[in-house]
Order: structure tokens, then sequence, then C-alpha cells
């Protein structure tokens, strides 16, 4: 069973760096893409960033310039590096994979729990 574990999610201030870290604990699976996802208070869900491992990157236009994601899908994780913090970046991320086995239509077949993130003015 696959289980997406985040982490290194935080308290900051604005202008300030935070790295978030997902990891499978579960039984390792060929993953065809893996993403960051965060939902603010009253928001929709939105994506941050997402890759292939394939070789393709998109970000969310808040967040391009700012935010970095890598990935290994020998590990199955995904890192996403975040600079420039600023208040509107609060929220709730969650990380997202796709198997290369997927046979459903939705984008992603695993979920993380999430882990906060909070930037402070």
């Amino acid at each position: 069973q696959v289980h997406l574990v985040e982490s290194g999610g935080g308290l900051v201030h604005t202008g300030d760096s935070l790295t978030l870290s997902c990891t499978n604990s579960g039984t390792w699976f060929d993953s065809l893409a893996m993403g960051w996802y965060r939902q603010a208070p009253g928001k929709m869900r939105e994506l941050v960033a997402a890759l292939t491992f394939g070789g393709t990157t998109i970000y969310g236009d808040d967040v391009k310039g700012r935010f970095t994601i890598s990935g290994d899908n020998r590990e199955n994780a995904v890192w996403l590096q975040m600079r420039g913090l600023k208040p509107d970046d609060t929220a709730v991320y969650y990380c997202a994979a796709r198997s290369t086995a997927s046979s459903t239509s939705s984008l992603y077949d695993y979920w993380g729990q999430g882990t906060q993130v909070t930037v402070s003015s």
C-alpha cells in the first residue's frame, strides 16, 4: 500500500525559505508524475508545481521563479524548495503521485495528508 507523507512545513516570516519533502512510507510504485498542491482556507485546492519523470515540470503562476520542484522516482520522493515566501503562500501543502500502472481518469492516484505552511507578515 502506498502512503505518501509530507514534512517540512512550519511557521516562517515573509521572505524566508522552506523546503517541503514528500516520501512514500509504503510499497514502492513506478511513478509517472508527482506534484504539489495547496489549499488555503476558503479557497480551492490549486496546483503549485508538478513534474513527470520524463522531464517535464510545470508551476503555478503565483510561484514561478520562487519555487523549485524536484523528485526521485527510485525513492518515490518529491521536494519543493520555496523561496521568497509571502503571506499568500500560507496553506496546507499536499503531495500527489500518479502511477505508470494507473488506469483511472483521475490526474493522481495517491495523495498525502498535507503539511501546514504559514507565512507571517
